[in-house]
């Protein structure tokens, strides 16, 4: 047996048969459904999170990915919102989806394919906003990166564009199916731009929490942004008693926005990121502990310690499996498509203090969770939302 078709049986024994086929049909109206008594709350004292579901085993924002990242125990699950042009939310990484779906497939939308600025990018390609959800719904996923993740590419054309109530259906049936609560944390994907459109997030997103149940501050919920003024904004006038977390790269600055992401992410920028309600930050993981000249993994610098001083929590992307995405002291062998040592890597930014992760393969992350909180033996020390428990 080839080492990858190992590590697909792997993933799938450790999901069960039933998420490695296609997923049974999710009925939005059961999302607000409430929680029954036998979930029992998220007690790890560090977070996994799936990162747009599994997206190392299957293709990106699919209720598909979703399902097999709870059920290899992500504690949370990762849709990106973008609207249609009927104001409907869907889970895709970026408006434009000629990268993730089979669009430029159907003829009947070719002249759709257009030329925005995206950010103040000119982006070509087909977008979300000029769909609605009925001819979203016509496209099937593709996987995002097929060079380095060809064994995904089994399940195009398979999974349906899913809408972020499905995502919040899926996630109520998944936390009754699995006896735990399965947390949701949603990125709002360029909201400036959405808003120029007369598009805005912002509403919907509410709207959809508030239907499910879960527009509560002790909800299983994060919302989070790359625009710190976009949060500010939901948290000051938008409704939403969510806790929010504020993504940061490891260059440049949000969209119009004068500040950079380095000035942000100083002791003085994280406490002013938490003067706005915000209760924690997304960095890139280069932010945490930044690569060498020759790419091995540096020494942690002082972002965990000053967030925390700050009252902020770190969840950290996107830690990835395979060589390509790994410091060069972490790979096996030379072919960037296998996986490296990511388990290590995990456990050295858990070591750095950090409260959870962002990955694409949930179950790594949980062998790395648990080989650290077995090395601290500090599992246990969160209230059932969730949150690190105070001292």
């Amino acid at each position: 047996m080839n080492p990858r078709s190992s590590r697909t049986l792997r993933a799938l024994a450790a999901a069960g048969l039933a998420a490695a086929v296609t997923v049974p049909t999710v009925h939005a109206s059961s999302a607000g459904a409430a929680p029954t008594s036998d979930h029992r709350p998220q007690t790890h004292a560090t977070l996994v999170i799936g990162h747009r579901g599994a997206s190392g085993y299957r293709p990106e924002h699919t209720l598909a990915s979703y399902e097999l990242a709870a059920r290899m125990g992500a504690d949370y699950i990762e849709p990106d919102l973008v609207t249609t042009s009927d104001g409907v939310l869907v889970a895709r990484h970026e408006p434009e989806i000629g990268r993730t779906t089979d669009v430029a497939a159907h003829p009947e939308f070719a002249a759709r394919k257009t030329t925005k600025t995206l950010d103040d990018v000119a982006t070509t390609g087909w977008f979300t906003e000029d769909f609605t959800l009925a001819e979203l719904k016509t496209l099937r996923a593709k996987e995002r990166i097929p060079a380095i993740r060809q064994e995904n590419t089994l399940y195009d054309g398979r999974f349906e564009v899913p809408t972020f109530d499905e995502v919040l259906a899926l996630r109520a049936r998944l936390s009754r199916e699995l006896h735990r609560e399965i947390g949701v944390y949603p990125e709002t994907k360029h909201p400036t731009y959405f808003r120029a459109q007369g598009k805005p997030l912002e509403g919907l997103l509410v709207a959809a929490l508030q239907r499910a149940g879960l527009n509560r501050p002790n909800a299983p919920v994060y919302v989070q942004s790359f625009e710190l003024d976009n949060l500010a904004a939901l948290n000051a006038s938008g409704g939403l008693r969510t806790r929010t977390v504020f993504l940061t790269s490891a260059s440049g600055a949000p969209f119009a926005d004068p500040r950079s992401y380095a000035s942000l992410t100083s002791a003085t920028g994280l406490a002013l990121v938490r003067s706005v309600g915000v209760d924690g930050i997304g960095p890139n993981k280069n932010q945490v502990i930044p690569r060498a000249a020759d790419g091995s993994l540096g020494v942690p610098g002082p972002l965990v310690t000053d967030a925390h001083r700050a009252g902020l929590t770190v969840h950290p992307y996107t830690f990835r499996a395979e060589n390509t995405f790994l410091p060069t002291d972490y790979r096996v062998g030379t072919d960037p498509t296998a996986f490296g040592r990511a388990i290590d890597e995990q456990v050295a930014f858990l070591r750095a203090g950090v409260d959870g992760l962002f990955t694409d393969q949930a179950d790594i992350g949980v062998v790395a969770r648990d080989a650290f909180e077995a090395e601290r033996g500090v599992r246990g020390d969160r209230d059932e939302s969730g949150e690190r428990k105070a001292a």
